[in-house]
């Protein structure tokens, strides 16, 4: 009798079913769900009411929904869209692009920006403006992808070589190789001064004056390299277990490693052509997203991707706030998150070793 009230004591019920552990988890990922979607949808009301004429923030949702001949309409759709459409854009671009570097070095400290890939792409990008005279976006675009190409080869070389001496050998490789790429663009801007004039203002990263011709020419390709990344992340989750087990699981490492390259080529270096090179954003965002979801390379890029446009966006609400009415480029807001949050990771990795 005994035994059969224990058993009974035992046996999962319901409620216990429907309020563990899983239950838990699934409510904090619809409750962050929730608080995502509306910190964006705050952000992007806020970004498409500043400007010249501020909008209240209902007309900002009466100009974008109803699209026709009022103010609020003309202002929405014809000024404000495409700059708030390229912040997401841009934005979970470069945060899914060092997702993807990330699990590919298997380095958490590996970014476009402190690796140099963004610093490649604007090299190319200069070599284009002063060199052949190209100003528009899809005539310099070609050269912002081989740019950065280049510099992510250099990268994944850097990684393979430096692979039994730690991560701290990468970064200071990337550095480096940022630092050198960008001293030969302060040199080809110093002996060009209406190159320097327009390159000084695009160099730390900003979203003013882009048109709806900056936002054609780059949605394909970053739309592609966002396909790519998120159609990879079942393999890069074997890829992180090591190159070992990843074969014997049937992943054709050289496949996976083409397909990470190609899309961090084009995410990198169309986001590089449109808003020039942002850093930081592909560090901050992977590592604040992994603490909150895990590992999982699934879930890491999905929200990446959301969080790493709400973060470009509002650092460039913030920068449009903080000094009106003049303008802080949104790099530079970036800068001021990123830098402290790499600062702590590489102090707390320190003591850890």
């Amino acid at each position: 009798m005994s035994r059969g009230s224990g058993a009974a004591r035992t046996k999962p019920t319901p409620k216990t079913l429907t309020h563990g552990p899983g239950a838990a988890a699934r409510k904090q990922r619809v409750a962050a769900s929730t608080l995502a979607l509306i910190a964006i949808l705050i952000l992007i009301t806020e970004s498409l009411a500043l400007g010249t004429r501020y909008l209240s923030p209902m007309e900002v949702w009466q100009g974008l929904l109803s699209h026709d001949a009022s103010v609020p309409s003309r202002i929405v759709w014809g000024l404000r869209i495409h700059r708030t459409a390229l912040a997401i854009a841009v934005g979970a671009s470069l945060a899914v692009a060092g997702v993807v570097m990330q699990a590919l070095t298997r380095n958490p400290l590996a970014e476009p920006g402190i690796l140099g890939v963004n610093a490649g792409a604007s090299l190319a990008v200069v070599t284009a403006i002063g060199g052949l005279g190209l100003t528009a976006v899809h005539q310099y675009l070609p050269f912002a992808f081989g740019g950065a190409a280049a510099a992510a080869f250099m990268v994944h070389l850097l990684a393979r070589r430096s692979a039994d001496t730690g991560p701290a050998k990468l970064i200071l490789s990337g550095i480096a190789l940022g630092a050198s790429l960008s001293s030969i663009t302060g040199t080809i801007t110093m002996h060009n001064t209406k190159l320097f004039d327009s390159y000084r203002f695009w160099l730390v990263g900003s979203l003013e004056g882009r048109d709806a011709t900056v936002l054609m020419w780059v949605t394909p390709f970053l739309a592609i390299g966002l396909v790519l990344a998120l159609g990879s992340a079942h393999s890069l989750n074997a890829l992180a277990l090591g190159d070992e087990q990843a074969t014997a699981l049937g992943l054709n490492l050289r496949l996976v490693r083409g397909c990470a390259f190609v899309a961090i080529t084009l995410l990198c270096g169309a986001a590089t052509a449109a808003a020039g090179p942002l850093s930081f954003i592909g560090l901050v965002v992977p590592h604040v997203v992994r603490l909150l979801m895990g590992a999982d390379q699934r879930r890491l890029l999905v929200w990446s991707l959301i969080a790493g446009a709400g973060l470009l966006l509002a650092a460039d609400v913030s920068g449009r706030l903080l000094i009106r009415p003049a303008e802080l480029e949104a790099g530079v807001v970036s800068a001021f998150i990123g830098a402290p949050v790499l600062l702590a990771l590489a102090i707390s990795k320190r003591g850890r070793s």
